[in-house]
């Protein structure tokens, strides 16, 4: 048997002779991913820690966590035909939750970020014609910015994922929507493959209602109700270069209206003309070769008449799904991190598959990079770098034991004049975390 078959006896009451079996495609894939995870924050989760930040600057707290765990079930139809799909569980529990906002008073407020009890994120029906060109429906994940096309926990060093795109953008970005992919090998002059892999995807716009402060359009692709709302459609798209003997090099993007796509009327004659066009660009990288490691991302995204959608989402009422918080125009983030395995220095150790790395990794990013025009020095809080080193040790390559201390920096806030009326308190935190990702074909 290759990759592909098995050989598989034929189901007998008696001993069928050894010469006489027939084989069968592989055809089911089980798997999935997940992490459990201990933090320590040397900081205050008291929700006025940002407004007042003098009182709170010794604070400190630890939590315990499964941010993801996801079980992933696959099976191939033949001829080309196949089925994806992923439940994931967040936090160990459905899409529920109760919060104490920071810009709400410090009220108690249920969280309902996605309707049902399961969080179903993908589920697709796929046709491959050839390798260079396939069609999927269904829910299918947006691969914008390097994150959301490489989310799983061995794809990152860091125990969370990285942190500006987990927070600016939904993260794991998935839509009910059409996807056309494909890549293509190309031979190069010395034999090796450059490769080339594309994806197109016609998806539901972003519900602006959903749109906050601090998360910018993290909530906008969730939808409280039994469906998602696709007033406005929108595209995606990514391009993968695939350079041989050196770094996968990829740029995506998005565009949509978010305004209309929503249950609110928004006839009104003062907001005649608001379409609240969104668009995200992004471009990452991985380079793994001879025990190290690099991976990178950059992404800005802009939000067309942001005030007017502020001003639409604020005159809501109080039992509205909408945060009614001020939304920036303009936001962006960036972050990269190398390692280096130095169990590769030892052959015996590479026998066994064993890895250990050592990792720095930086981050920058800001949900209100421009608000209405100029900075909203008010939430100058919502911009900030973080610096983390750790360490990643692999027994086997399915888990990983990660740990990491990290420390974020947060913007100061300043006047009109410029000068300095506010610094917050600095975001020290020490993370530890168990890990597993593996798929199976049975």
């Amino acid at each position: 048997a290759n990759d592909s078959t098995r050989l598989v006896r034929e189901p007998s009451t008696q001993e069928v002779p050894a010469e006489i079996v027939r084989t069968r495609p592989i055809r089911l894939t089980v798997g999935g991913y997940g992490e459990a995870v201990y933090s320590h924050r040397f900081y205050s989760n008291n929700w006025k820690r940002y407004t007042s930040p003098e009182k709170y600057a010794n604070d400190h707290y630890g939590q315990f966590d499964l941010p993801h765990v996801v079980f992933y079930l696959g099976y191939d139809f033949g001829k080309g035909w196949s089925l994806g799909s992923e439940i994931e569980f967040e936090h160990g529990g459905v899409e529920a939750a109760v919060e104490m906002e920071e810009e709400e008073n410090g009220e108690y407020e249920t969280e309902v970020e996605r309707g049902g009890e399961v969080f179903l994120e993908q589920l697709w029906i796929q046709k491959v014609f050839r390798p260079e060109a396939a069609l999927r429906a269904g829910m299918i994940i947006i691969p914008v910015g390097g994150t959301n096309a490489h989310h799983e926990p061995n794809q990152f060093f860091g125990v969370y994922r990285p942190m500006g795109d987990n927070t600016i953008l939904p993260c794991t970005w998935h839509e009910v929507g059409l996807q056309f992919h494909g890549r293509a090998q190309l031979t190069h002059n010395e034999g090796e493959n450059f490769a080339i892999g594309y994806t197109a995807q016609l998806i539901p716009g972003l519900d602006s209602e959903r749109f906050g402060s601090k998360n910018w359009l993290m909530y906008g692709s969730a939808s409280p109700y039994e469906f998602k709302l696709g007033t406005c459609l929108a595209g995606a798209a990514r391009l993968d270069f695939y350079i041989p003997r050196g770094p996968r090099i990829s740029l995506s993007g998005y565009c949509g209206t978010s305004f209309r796509n929503t249950l609110q009327n928004t006839n009104a004659e003062k907001y005649k003309g608001v379409r609240g066009l969104v668009g995200i660009g992004a471009v990452d990288f991985a380079y793994n070769a001879h025990g190290f490691i690099a991976r990178g991302s950059a992404l800005y995204g802009h939000l067309g008449d942001a005030a007017a959608i502020t001003t639409f989402n604020m005159s809501m009422s109080k039992n509205s799904v909408s945060k009614k918080q001020v939304v920036g125009s303009d936001a962006y983030s960036a972050w990269l991190e190398a390692g280096y395995d130095f169990f590769s220095l030892n052959a015996y150790l590479r026998h066994l598959q064993q890895k250990f790395y050592v990792y720095a990794h930086y981050d920058i990013y800001d949900s209100q990079a421009r608000v209405d025009g100029k900075r909203d020095y008010a939430r100058a809080w919502c911009g900030r770098q973080r610096i983390a080193v750790g360490i990643n040790y692999f027994p086997i390559p399915e888990i990983a034991i990660k740990a990491e201390y990290g420390h974020s920096i947060l913007n100061k806030a300043m006047g009109a004049d410029g000068a300095l009326y506010r610094k917050f308190n600095d975001e020290p935190e020490f993370n530890i975390a168990v890990t597993y990702s593996g798929f199976f074909k049975l």
